[in-house]
């Protein structure tokens, strides 16, 4: 078997590697394994499920084993304010005239609908420079790449000649999320249309369709099987692509990341995130990052031990049956804690060992569940007391996670995690919510720019916006975009990703003034940023930074307004 088979295998395990030996830690179990670089001596390992452990965090560490990622959007209905109140039509128009040109948009997402005008010149030609279907076996992978196909412009021109364009370019977007995300960041005028859909309609296109997660995945974090979403390790691909090509081309790079997990610890310390704030902290690089819409859906839980509360009891809704859920707890250092889990029958498991390297299994003999808890002393990126609890076959009901201080320390602050609500397959909540911390990974990454959604109508944050900031302080989210009720080529949508979308078209038209116009050719995220910053709209009643707001409202038209005024 070669090493593409490998990396669609379900047969073989995905494991996220950092060590330039690697490759010999994998030949001490077996040689039946593959290994994808991505960076200097960072990669990801193929190996043979068979042959090796399987996963349990305290074997591998948390970081390690690939979290998964899925799409950030709502239903919605129409209206038509996003643009204006952003401030970008100002900007598309004299005396500015900036439209992206010059600059290229990268999207990793669920694939992007080539065929669509909004995606093409006036002479019908594609602004798609490039286009890695992971999903696409039968093609040319991408240079120093073991999978998916690439398809180039000429690729992707040719077929829009063709009467059957899918006969040459088969790639398409079934779900609709990338298309609808693109078409908002740099989508052009529709037929006859006096106005562009998008941001920035001169940019040019490098989109990447990402394959499913591999089933195992999906089965060790109890998602459903029909669930759609994305592992790290492809995304960490994806970054390394869209990273090569905007050097190859030498041209400023912006990228749109409308994707979201609970999973990793909510500090900006996976594993995407350290990779994302590696390609932001190059010249001409932004990222933007979604903070997700779990601010008001009680997946988050923050509690602190004292000597007048010793033991801690967190109650979890559980509605229905269902295949299962997992929780984190993230503890703070350098107190330990002992967690225990109670079923609504009452049985109750013993205290989680902080030690070991084996996964520890509990089986209720009244309702047939099981609890499986994988525990760290010491998480190794965080520093954290980390405990992963799984709950199979969960009866419905109020299901208790116990807490209390182990080894004479006494208090310490902690937090737990409930999944993003897309990989639930019925209702699970906490009874006493905290709706801050609440940002999706991997929004939390320093360097990349983080935006939340709110509604441009009546300027309230859209209710399900993650809330920040860091569980260790730091200020995320950076600005509020308008990302209720946002036009696309799809339909109207909300949502944070559609946020990201406008922000992302946003940065384009700053770094062709900044890059192409050079104006300021030595431009870099954290520059971005402070211009961003410098023109956002603030409240006076209101301080910030803000955790629900940010630094402000995104607006391109005050950006330009303080450039013109100070720099």
């Amino acid at each position: 078997m070669n090493c593409e088979e490998r990396i669609y295998s379900n047969e073989y395990l995905d494991i996220i590697a950092e060590f330039a030996d690697s490759e010999a830690i994998a030949n001490y179990f077996t040689d039946d394994y593959c290994y994808q670089n991505i960076s200097n001596c960072f990669g990801f390992l193929c190996v043979r499920r068979s042959k090796i452990p399987t996963y349990n965090v305290p074997l591998y560490g948390y970081s390690y084993v690939p979290k998964l990622y899925t799409t950030l959007q709502e239903n919605t209905e129409f209206d038509r304010f996003n643009l204006t109140e952003s401030g970008i039509y100002a900007t598309q128009s004299a005396p500015y005239n900036l439209t992206g040109d010059g600059v290229v948009v990268g999207f990793i997402d669920t694939g992007i609908d080539y065929t669509n005008p909004v995606f093409r010149n006036p002479d019908g030609t594609t602004r798609i420079l490039a286009l890695w279907d992971q999903t696409i076996r039968d093609g040319t992978p991408p240079q120093d790449i073991l999978y998916g196909t690439e398809y180039s412009r000429d690729q992707i021109n040719k077929a829009l000649r063709s009467n059957d364009p899918y006969s040459i370019v088969p790639s398409k977007d079934e779900d609709g999320h990338g298309t609808a995300v693109a078409s908002v960041a740099c989508g052009s005028k529709l037929d006859g249309g006096r106005t562009y859909i998008g941001a920035a309609p001169g940019a040019q296109i490098v989109a990447v369709k990402l394959k499913e997660a591999k089933p195992y995945l999906k089965e060790y974090y109890l998602i459903d099987e029909s669930v759609k979403c994305y592992q790290e390790t492809d995304i960490l691909c994806a970054l390394k692509y869209l990273d090569s090509y905007a050097i190859t081309l030498k041209r400023p790079l912006v990228v749109c990341i409308a994707l979201g997990s609970n999973m990793a610890g909510h500090t900006g310390d996976s594993k995407l995130a350290e990779n994302i704030a590696r390609i932001a902290e190059k010249k001409s690089r932004v990222v933007v990052t979604a903070a997700g819409n779990e601010g008001m859906a009680a997946h988050h839980y923050q509690g602190e031990l004292s000597s007048k509360m010793p033991k801690d009891i967190i109650q979890i809704n559980v509605e229905k049956k269902m295949k299962g859920f997992m929780v984190e707890f993230w503890g703070q250092t350098p107190y330990l804690f002992g967690v225990s889990v109670r079923s609504p029958q009452g049985e109750v498991t013993p205290t989680a060992v902080l030690r070991g390297k084996k996964s520890q299994t509990v089986r209720y003999k009244r309702s047939g569940s099981t609890v499986l808890f994988d525990a760290l002393a010491i998480e190794q990126n965080t520093g954290r007391l980390l405990v992963e609890i799984r709950i199979i076959d969960p009866d419905p009901g109020v299901w208790e996670v116990i807490v209390e201080n182990q080894a004479n320390m006494i208090g310490g602050q902690y937090d737990l995690y409930l999944p993003i609500t897309e990989f639930l397959s019925s209702k699970v909540t906490f009874s006493r919510p905290n709706p801050y911390s609440t940002i999706v990974n991997p929004a939390y990454c320093d360097q990349s720019i983080t935006v939340v959604a709110y509604d441009s109508r009546n300027m309230n944050v859209s209710d399900q916006s993650g809330r920040g900031y860091s569980l260790n302080g730091a200020i995320k989210p950076d600005l509020a975009v308008p990302g209720v009720d946002v036009p696309t080529i799809l339909g109207v949508r909300s949502g944070s990703s559609f946020a990201a979308a406008l922000a992302v078209g946003g940065i384009a038209q700053l770094l062709e003034w900044g890059v192409i116009q050079n104006n300021d050719v030595m431009m870099d995220s954290g520059d971005v940023k402070s211009y961003l910053i410098r023109g956002a709209i603030r409240e006076d009643n209101l301080e910030y930074p803000n955790p629900i707001w940010g630094y402000g409202l995104f607006n391109m038209k005050n950006v330009f307004a303080y450039l013109k005024s100070f720099v």
